[in-house]
Formats: C-alpha cells, sequence, structure tokens
C-alpha cells in the first residue's frame, strides 16, 4: 500500500503500487501505510462504468483483525471468505404488521437518490433502505454522506447481501416495517452506485425497484416510482422512459408513477404529473451525477427522480 487518499466511516481511500484502490474496513480489516495487501483488479481491467478502482481482498500485514458482534446471529456474506456477523433488525423485536400508509419511494438507480431525497418536504425524517442490485456497502456512497450531512437522509438499511448501513434487515419487507416502527415519514430504496446490467429486460439490478413497490403495496404503503427517463442517453433502450421502468411495471402494481411537469409525458404509462418548479434550486450543490452527465447535459433525469420526492 502506497498512498492513504482519504478515509470515511466504513470505507478507506487508498492507493496500491500507485493504482487506486477501495478498502473495507468493517469487511477486511484494518489498513495503513506500507502493508501488503492483496487486490482484486477485475473491474478496473474489465473498465466497468462505476469501477476505475481496485478492492482490496486481504491484507497479509495485518490480517482480519475482525471479532463478531455480540449477540449476532446471522452473517452478512455468509459462507464466502468476508462473512460478517451483524446484528440485524428482525432480532429480539416484534416488528409492526403493517407500514400504515408510509410513503416509500423505489429507485432504480443510485443516482435517482440525491434528487429524490431533495424533493421529500424539509424537516421531513427520511430512511435509506439499500437493495441488492449494485455495490453492496452502502460506505461506498459519497452521495449517501452528503445527504447524511444536509439532513436529508437520517438512516442508512442494508438488506440482504448490502453491508455497512446504521440498520441491517435479512428483507425488504422487514426494513420497511423497521421503518414504520422507527416513525419515519419517508423511505427511499435503492441500490448502491454501479448497477448491474445485461441489456435485457429482467437481468438489471433496478428490478430491485420492483421489489420495493411490491412489498410497500403488500403492507399497506404507498409506492412512488422515480421515472428512469432520459433526453442524454445515446442508448435506444434508454431514450425516453428506458425499459426498466417498463419492466418494474411489468412485476409491480398499484405503483404512482411520478412525472414532472414541463416534460411531454409517455403516452402508454398512467402517471402523476407533479409540480417541479425550482428543482435545480433545490438539488444545488448536491452531487448530481448519472453515466457522466449532470442537470444540464440531462435535466429530464433529475427532475424525474425529484418528483418522485416531490410526490412522496
Amino acid at each position: 500500500m502506497t498512498a492513504v487518499v482519504s478515509r470515511a466511516e466504513g470505507l478507506a481511500r487508498i492507493e496500491v503500487d500507485g493504482a487506486p484502490c477501495i478498502a473495507y474496513p468493517r469487511l477486511t480489516g484494518p489498513v495503513a501505510l506500507g502493508d501488503d495487501v492483496l487486490v482484486n483488479v477485475q473491474a478496473r481491467e474489465l473498465e466497468l462504468g462505476s469501477g476505475g478502482f481496485d478492492l482490496l481482498y486481504a491484507n497479509m500485514t495485518r490480517g482480519l483483525e475482525l471479532h463478531g458482534v455480540a449477540g449476532a446471529h446471522v452473517m452478512k456474506l455468509p459462507y464466502t471468505p468476508v462473512q460478517a456477523a451483524a446484528w440485524h433488525a428482525e432480532e429480539g423485536r416484534e416488528l409492526p404488521a403493517t407500514v400504515d400508509g408510509l410513503r416509500v419511494v423505489c429507485c432504480s438507480l443510485h443516482s435517482q437518490v440525491a434528487p429524490v431525497c431533495a424533493g421529500i418536504a424539509t424537516g421531513a425524517r427520511v430512511a435509506y433502505v439499500q437493495l441488492p442490485g449494485g455495490a453492496l456497502p452502502v460506505s461506498l456512497s459519497d452521495t449517501l454522506r452528503e445527504l447524511r450531512a444536509r439532513g436529508l437522509v437520517g438512516t442508512t438499511i442494508a438488506v440482504g447481501a448490502c453491508v455497512d448501513g446504521d440498520v441491517q434487515c435479512v428483507s425488504v419487507a422487514s426494513a420497511l416495517l423497521w421503518c414504520a416502527a422507527e416513525g419515519f415519514d419517508a423511505v427511499v430504496c435503492a441500490v448502491g452506485p454501479g448497477v448491474v446490467g445485461t441489456g435485457s429486460s429482467f437481468g438489471h439490478g433496478g428490478l430491485a425497484a420492483a421489489w420495493a413497490a411490491h412489498a410497500t403495496r403488500a403492507l399497506g404503503g404507498e409506492p412512488i416510482l422515480a421515472v428512469r427517463a432520459s433526453h442524454g442517453d445515446s442508448r435506444d433502450r434508454h431514450q425516453g422512459v428506458s425499459h426498466h421502468v417498463r419492466d418494474i411495471l411489468r412485476l409491480a402494481s398499484g405503483v404512482t408513477v411520478a412525472w414532472p411537469r414541463g416534460f411531454d409525458p409517455p403516452a402508454d404509462i398512467e402517471v402523476k404529473v407533479v409540480d417541479v418548479d425550482g428543482w435545480e434550486a433545490a438539488c444545488a450543490g448536491l452531487p448530481l451525477s448519472h453515466m457522466g452527465r449532470g442537470p444540464r447535459d440531462d435535466p429530464l433525469f433529475f427532475a424525474a427522480a425529484y418528483a418522485a420526492g416531490r410526490a412522496a
């Protein structure tokens, strides 16, 4: 290890022989300058979209130096070399039977989270629920750190294989019930950065929005879909309303589809038109980026996400 670039809770940005690398101390133990480490280089070598860095796999100098959480009965990433015992919110607590009208914004991309949160009413208590379908560690997201610093997100919940949340839950259903029990005003569900994609209808991580919407409706909540829409994406399948949206709506019913006023709505999808006046000012200073494009390059994408937050 040749440099420490920065440290944040649950994350260290380092360099190994001059190459950028991410370390997760809660999974692979602490790191320090000069440590001998093994790194996973596959994503950088394949030039995958949200990559550009290696991942620390093992610290040969220090080993793991990790201990299981006392009283935990569930392993994160079970039966893998980095399995870790973590206390889950379902353990030792009776959760309510319904979410009692809780509004849940369901996102198919992590880049929707910031504008969604900017759109939710000022002062609302907001929980963020991360589902598998992109990066698994909640701690990877600089966006979430900024949203928490601004008071736009209060608590993070890592569901299933996701790790490093303030709270861990086995399923999205119990995560939503926990949020209702804790009195949150709204919940934002999304995958982590770097969504999984194959170019097919049902082979993408964005379907996590369908699972979140289905669970919300079944538990008595109000699911709101943050529409993935773009005028700046060169790929036909993501021009206008992305095929991801139609895929999600094939799997989840009873979902409010928020759409920003001032943009032509899709003819084949029933939408709720939402006033988004002032969305640019509301999002000012937040980390807004999607596939390298910002709000000036692709206003529809960010306005659509903001509309979902306003609808909540």
